[in-house]
């Protein structure tokens, strides 16, 4: 595949994410972040966010067996993702977080249960999405060219 069609791909891919919600201006702002100075931030701000999504979604799980169940614990978790979220545009994780608070706060098992596990499946689909994109970044920056800014 040529440099042009590498582009035109990770351009079309990144624009899909947006179109279907999976993320939100806020990650366009952390991809045009990235310049000639720092030309993997973008990448690294992501694997970080995925490290500690991990972290995170491992601690509601324990907190979730915890018996007796510690919603306030729960909610902090959830409160701190949600942030997490925020600050690199994963709108639909953000979106189930702000669902999740509710049943923390009502001290409802089933619907915090419900809640996590849409987390892990919409954390499962963002990061196979953006680990296309990565791919497709470094693909075109092993091609010796940048990555366009986002509109």
């Amino acid at each position: 595949m040529d440099l042009i069609q590498l582009q035109r791909k990770h351009r079309d891919h990144h624009v899909a994410m947006l179109h279907e919600g999976f993320v939100d201006e806020q990650f366009n702002i952390v991809h045009n972040l990235q310049d000639e100075s720092s030309p993997y931030f973008f990448i690294e701000i992501l694997t970080m966010f995925f490290g500690d999504s991990e972290k995170l979604l491992n601690n509601m799980a324990q907190a979730l067996n915890q018996k007796p169940m510690n919603f306030k614990s729960l909610d902090e978790l959830v409160h701190q993702y949600k942030g997490n979220c925020a600050s690199v545009g994963a709108a639909r994780i953000q979106n189930v977080c702000i669902n999740f608070k509710p049943f923390c706060e009502a001290q409802n098992l089933e619907g915090c249960i419900r809640c996590f596990q849409e987390l892990q499946q919409e954390y499962s689909l963002l990061k196979n999405k953006v680990q296309y994109l990565i791919k497709l970044q470094q693909e075109i920056q092993a091609a010796g060219a940048s990555i366009t800014k986002m509109k």
